[in-house]
């Protein structure tokens, strides 16, 4: 999560404590405290659509007239993030190093870097490993994409065969 934010231009100021915390802990307690009773007296016990309906017409309009704070700027907070590639942002990533086969190692399998424009080999450079949410696999050095598998491709890739290193 941090990487994802550091790549939006977003800082994150973590709170450990609840006492750190203490403006959204009164508001959940205050939360949890009325809406079962706000509920009941709506005579709403088990029906969802019958109480999102509530919430939106006339918990959240109440809600927000009680404790909502003016904002400082009255113009939008969200900043458009423009053409990010938000697939290469919100994906696991992790660094590896290029063996001397030109191959790297990911989840039990071998993935081989093909010849690229840019250098002959990878070997001992470290580039990025990209999964993606949908199975997709890619390989990154820098700001380049040296290779990538779809779904289907990231599935059949074959699995590592373990080494003889240390047998006897």
């Amino acid at each position: 999560m941090g990487r994802a934010l550091a790549h939006l231009g977003i800082k994150h100021i973590a709170a450990y404590s609840p006492e750190a915390r203490g403006r959204s802990e009164r508001a959940f307690r205050t939360i949890q405290g009325r809406l079962p009773k706000d509920f009941a007296l709506a005579e709403i016990v088990d029906d969802i659509v019958a109480a999102n309906r509530f919430l939106r017409e006339v918990f959240a309009p109440m809600y927000n007239r009680l404790f909502a704070v003016k904002p400082e700027l009255e113009e939008s907070a969200f900043v458009p993030a423009g053409d990010l590639a938000w697939r290469d942002v919100l994906c696991v990533q992790e660094e590896r190093v290029v063996a001397p086969d030109n191959t790297v190692s990911w989840n039990g399998r071998r993935l081989q870097i093909p010849s690229h424009p840019s250098r002959p080999h990878f070997v001992r450079v470290t580039v990025r490993v990209h999964e993606y949410p949908d199975g997709a696999l890619a390989i990154f050095h820098g700001p380049r994409c040296l290779v990538r598998w779809t779904p289907p491709e990231a599935a059949e890739l074959p699995v590592a065969k373990p080494s003889r290193r240390g047998a006897s």
